[in-house]
């Protein structure tokens, strides 16, 4: 293609210039880079306004970046045609603040019938497969249709409260939803404090929009009604069919057929003190081969669970309808029936269960010298807690950890320290992100939220699963046998560049070119320390890019892995369960192995799982914060010691430590200032007082509203805003009469994470 210098050149060059040059991504800088001139630079201006109403660009301040890429797997609405008549899509959910949604071509064609791919039309709403355009000359991305989504766009959930003379009101569970009103016709039934799905009958001119109740779900009153509210948001499958309990409950013990007799190997099994299912047993010795000096054999054993879950039955299934299994505070919703997870395939003590075996053999410099996978029957020699095993090796075993410590844990500490070795020299990605935990009364309230220490022993089980992952991932590339892999792909040059301008408001540098997980790690060590240590983990994290599942290997950015594939927990992961299936049929170990049908279909399997991840993941936060809106409910008016975790042109997010929630501010609520957003520093400034507000800024507020059902709170700021740095400052000189600047007195927005 020739480029003319001094014309406005074809779109997609345009957007090759602005990947490659994140910096100077800007109006000016690109119309100087291509030499226009004059009216040039107002066709300029349409071009790349076109770009960005076809969501291949999106405004940052005061330049342009490509927006981040939409997951493989997206739910989409359709909402128009195109000039040709093909449909368009755009993402059913999209923040506010990343711009306009990316614009997306629906392919169908005119064979869909005839090949089973299911149709759609306008208004639908679908789970589709996303491709990057290869046209620049239309929409981001192309999308081929998985299935079309049974779910009326006009049903919602919500808590019916009744009202005298009969009907009531529909309070919402959303943080953006509004009241419905609900006229006697219309309960279907439902009394006061029922959780129901309601569909919107009609829409006034004035006044609250009236509701019709479809289904009542239960009630808000009974236990874990919280984590309903999720379940049934997030269309989670949580009741087993009569015919999957039926196979679970038929399944038998597993016989010695194609196993080898492990039960003489001493496995144990660490997990939390309250795990009901234990599906990884882990042993380690020192290796007697005298090639190997030094070395350790660690050995992984994974419950079988492929033996028991055939490709098409009803488990199967149903599995992968519901990808994984979901963890709330109060309740798990098992991917597998609990004859299945709880019984067959959980390696209890003393119990012959049948496991998928990994020998991992390491020098004593922590490098891998070889593996080897074996299917067993094995018996675990002892189910131990995180904490129990970790207090024998300090010194303070019990009845049950005195007669294994010799034996058993302190060979597994020794080779742990081994492993260590190695991974020091993979430098993973080594984010300081505590994990917080609700702990609940036995009426399903909030008792209190703490921070469970990091042990040893979670890091010595997380590193030997690892290395399993890595291990099953290489065998099966060996044999050249399809698989899903765990991919996490680098950050994007625009996060890149979002991140690195944010760091030199701290003095911090990220180095350019091509980045691997120790170069955010040297960063995030020199803020080890000072008064940005959590901001700056805060904003490394929310540089990464999500790791999802692929049958295309790209490796594990954040694990710094060229080949890593999950496989060390069947029971919940739909993903382990594939490569469990991979093993046995390419390493010939007898029944359960992978189909070729079902290899053909590893791409959508991948995707469709990729998705309900996020489900999960969604269901499972907003869960925590209606427990935590509903426990500081009654303390309207209370003051807390939080920190700013989050800031926007609408105000900023303060997170409550001590809860594990946060909660809005409104920047109209600030003060009588004038407040202006800097992305780059992450700060809302006020313009004449040069006093603000950045993020990981410790404050102190006071709690304005709870909103329990939508788990939102609001809150009003008692910190006076600090001065900011002289950067802040002169940017917001620079910026008078900006779109973002926001008056006092302005309607806030709705609370929202």
């Amino acid at each position: 293609m020739v480029i003319i210098h001094g014309e406005v050149p074809p779109r997609d060059v345009i957007l090759r210039f602005i990947a490659e040059n994140p910096q100077k991504a800007s109006k000016r800088e690109i119309a100087k880079a291509f030499g226009l001139k004059g009216e040039h630079r107002v066709e300029l201006k349409e071009v790349l306004r076109s770009l960005e109403e076809d969501g291949l660009l999106q405004k940052s301040r005061k330049s342009l970046i490509r927006p981040g890429a939409l997951p493989p797997v997206t739910v989409l609405d359709i909402t128009t045609r195109d000039k040709d008549g093909e449909l368009i899509g755009r993402p059913a959910e999209w923040p506010e603040e990343a711009g306009v949604a990316p614009a997306v071509a629906i392919r169908q064609s005119s064979s869909a019938r005839r090949e089973k791919t299911p149709t759609a039309g306008l208004g639908d709403r679908v789970l589709a497969k996303i491709f990057p355009a290869k046209d620049r000359a239309g929409p981001a991305y192309t999308a081929r249709i998985i299935k079309v989504i049974d779910k009326r766009k006009t049903a919602q959930l919500g808590v019916f409260r009744e009202t005298p003379g009969g009907g009531g009101r529909l309070m919402p569970i959303e943080k953006r939803g509004e009241e419905l009103v609900v006229d006697p016709d219309f309960t279907e039934g439902a009394k006061d404090g029922d959780l129901v799905e309601v569909e919107v009958a009609r829409i006034g001119r004035f006044g609250l929009a009236r509701a019709k109740v479809l289904s009542i779900v239960g009630s808000v009153a009974s236990e874990k009604a919280i984590s309903m509210i999720a379940i049934h948001a997030h269309g989670i499958p949580y009741i087993f069919p009569p015919a999957v309990i039926a196979e679970a409950e038929a399944a038998k013990p597993a016989t010695m057929a194609h196993r080898e007799d492990w039960r003489h190997v001493p496995l144990i099994t660490i997990d939390p003190a309250d795990a009901k299912d234990h599906d990884d047993a882990v042993y380690a010795e020192m290796d007697p081969s005298p090639d190997n000096p030094g070395g350790v054999i660690v050995t992984v054993a994974i419950a079988d669970v492929s033996l028991y879950v055939r490709t098409g039955s009803a488990l199967d299934r149903e599995a992968l309808k519901r990808g994984n299994s979901v963890y709330f505070p109060d309740r798990v919703v098992p991917m597998l029936p609990e004859r299945i997870s709880n019984d067959l395939c959980s390696l209890r003590e003393g119990v012959d269960r049948p496991a998928l075996a990994v020998r991992l053999v390491f020098s004593k410099e922590g490098r891998k010298a070889g593996h080897t996978f074996h299917r067993i029957m094995m018996k675990s020699a002892a189910k131990l807690s995180y904490q129990q095993a970790q207090a024998a090796v300090d010194g303070n075993p019990d009845d049950k950890t005195g007669p294994l410590l010799e034996p058993i844990l302190r060979p597994l500490w020794h080779a742990y320290e081994v492993m260590t070795l190695g991974r020091d020299r993979r430098q993973p990605l080594e984010l300081d992100m505590p994990e917080r935990k609700i702990l609940l009364q036995d009426d399903g309230t909030v008792d209190r939220v703490v921070v469970p220490p990091r042990l040893d022993a979670h890091k010595l089980i997380e590193e030997m699963m690892i290395q399993a992952n890595v291990a099953a991932a290489e065998t099966l590339e060996k044999k050249r046998q399809v698989l899903i892999y765990r991919i996490h792909d680098a950050p994007s040059l625009a996060k890149q560049e979002v991140l690195r301008e944010f760091l030199g408001t701290l003095g911090l540098s990220l180095a350019r070119g091509n980045l691997r997980s120790n170069s955010f790690n040297s960063v995030l060590a020199r803020a080890l320390g000072t008064p940005h240590q959590i901001m700056v983990n805060e904003m490394v994290l929310r540089s990464q890019s999500q790791a999802i599942y692929s049958p295309e290997n790209i490796g594990h950015f954040g694990l710094n892995l060229l080949k890593y594939a999950h496989f060390t927990s069947p029971i919940r992961r739909y993903a382990d369960l594939i490569v469990h299936r991979a093993l046995v049929g390419s390493l010939g170990l007898g029944e359960g192995g992978i189909t070729p049908e079902e290899e053909a279909q590893l791409d959508d399997i991948a995707a469709e799982i990729s998705t309900f991840e996020r489900r999960a993941m969604a269901a499972e936060r907003e869960t925590v914060d209606r427990l935590v809106a509903h426990h500081l409910a009654g303390r309207i008016g209370e003051e807390f010691d939080g920190r700013i975790g989050g800031v926007t042109k609408a105000g900023l997010f303060v997170a409550l430590p001590d809860y594990g929630a946060d909660g809005f501010v409104p920047v109209s609520t600030l003060g009588t200032d004038y407040f202006v957003y800097d992305e780059a520093h992450q700060a809302l400034t006020g313009e004449k007082t040069g006093l603000g507000y950045q993020l990981g800024d410790s404050v102190k507020v006071k709690l304005a509203e709870a909103v329990p059902l939508a788990g939102a709170l609001r809150f009003e700021m008692l910190s006076e805003g600090r001065k900011m740095p002289t950067g802040v400052r002169s940017f917001h000189k620079a910026s008078r009469g900006a779109k973002d600047r926001r008056q006092p007195g302005t309607r806030p927005p709705r609370s929202r994470r």
